[in-house]
């Protein structure tokens, strides 16, 4: 398993969108995206702390391995 790249809150919403992911919402510096009922929330921190990152892929049901084709 690849480790957690350091990725801004800005590449991980661009790579959640490349896997049909859609901006529902942003209140302040946190977006929220949806697919079908999964519903994320991403910070706008540059960088994302690596524990945060892990949290968003088991929100959002993706595999490291699918974000990382996509960053």
């Amino acid at each position: 398993m690849a480790k957690l790249p350091s990725a801004s809150g800005k590449k991980v919403i661009k790579a959640l969108g490349k896997l049909g992911f859609v901006i529902v919402r942003q209140r302040g510096s946190h977006v929220i995206l949806q697919r079908e009922s999964n519903l994320v929330t991403v910070p706008l921190h540059d960088p994302i702390k690596k524990s945060t990152l892990n949290a968003i892929l088991k929100q959002a049901d993706v595999s490291l391995e699918e974000l990382l084709e996509h960053l």
